[in-house]
């Protein structure tokens, strides 16, 4: 890395001494972003930030999206008012949800609220750095924001729904069929149970390691797992050691294109699937699986920090949903109302006896 000329704007990898890893910003799927000095910078701080591969490749997408609407509508993104934000969020909601399961042919709520999301970022950071004199996006006092955010549950499959699942995941590989009961147990996300290592494993104690890295939250944590996930892991070390006596990444590909390199995401995505497919439950994902747990301990009382410990929440805010989930508070409400209600007509009853 060269130093800058003289007179010219310092080069920031070299003053902060960082060697950025470009080759996590796929810089070919955004070339509005890449040829947009503004975008190519924040999109390189977001990167120092240690954000999930995943979260910083759709802020490339969907930032890339934003300039090519600007593109064609001939707007100067230093310009951008309101209403042009209006009509790129109704451009964008027409698209087709290519990703969802279930037939939609306009994009979820959440999905229109990240691409606001990522424009009112990319916009602060314009404000900051004085190229823009304000934000668009960010409303007066009292003002409401473009789109109302829906508060929707995650679905859970029920009883009968989950028996489904199990039946179909019994002829599924030993390896998928640990990853499925780890993912449970102990509430993983996609990426935390495919990037765990052979080092994260405690078998003497039945405990994982979920290392800070492959966290949403950026906090590691330990996790137990149960005795019969256990009794499968077991026999998927032996598997395992046919395909690779190395340590490191304990999920292994057993595909003759990979065979013995770590499974990635999106292989864990589409066997889920094909699980999904089998069970005709469309709504099933990887992310399922924590949901559903989160929701069984909030349903077995655990206290809402104890849950939010666990499933490595930075706040209790999100662990709240698992409690509404649940319908914890509401049924002992219930019970407890119906039950005074019982009694007081009971005693009311008294009244035929005199």
């Amino acid at each position: 890395m060269g130093s800058a000329p003289s007179g010219a704007e310092p080069n920031m990898e070299a003053v902060m001494g960082l060697e950025f890893t470009i080759s996590e910003i796929r810089w070919e799927r955004y070339p509005r972003a890449s040829e947009n000095a503004h975008a190519r910078d924040w999109l390189k701080f977001q990167a120092t930030r240690g954000l999930a591969a995943n979260t910083l490749d759709a802020y490339g997408r969907d930032l890339d999206a934003f300039l090519a609407f600007l593109s064609s509508a001939r707007v100067e993104f230093q310009s951008v008012l309101r209403n042009v934000i209006g009509a790129y969020i109704q451009h964008v909601a027409q698209r087709p949800a290519k990703r969802e399961r279930e037939v939609r042919t306009t994009l979820s709520n959440a999905t229109l609220q990240q691409h606001l999301t990522v424009i009112r970022l990319f916009y602060d950071y314009l404000v900051e750095e004085r190229v823009c004199a304000r934000n668009a996006l960010r409303p007066t006092i009292g003002g409401r924001g473009l789109i109302q955010r829906h508060r929707k549950l995650p679905w859970i499959p029920s009883e009968e729904q989950w028996h489904s699942i199990l039946q179909v995941c019994r002829r599924e590989p030993l390896r998928n069929r640990v990853m499925l009961a780890m993912s449970y147990d102990a509430a993983l996300r996609r990426e935390e149970v495919c990037s765990l290592e052979t080092s994260d494993v405690d078998p003497a104690h039945r405990l994982l390691r979920i290392r800070s890295e492959a966290t949403k939250s950026r906090h590691e944590r330990i996790v137990p797992y149960s005795a019969p996930t256990s009794d499968l892991f077991c026999q998927y070390v032996r598997v395992r050691r046919e395909l690779s006596r190395e340590r490191g990444p304990l999920f292994l590909s057993e595909s003759f294109r990979n065979f013995g390199q770590p499974i990635s995401i999106w292989t864990w995505s589409k066997a889920v699937a094909r699980i999904a497919r089998r069970c005709d439950l469309p709504q099933f994902t990887a992310h399922t699986l924590r949901h559903l747990c989160l929701t069984d301990l909030a349903r077995a009382d655990w206290d809402i920090h104890e849950i939010a410990t666990f499933a490595g929440h930075r706040g209790v805010q999100t662990t709240l949903l698992y409690i509404h989930l649940s319908g914890r508070d509401l049924s002992r409400k219930l019970a407890i109302g119906m039950a005074q209600i019982h009694e007081r007509r009971t005693r009311m009853l008294a009244v035929m006896n005199v």
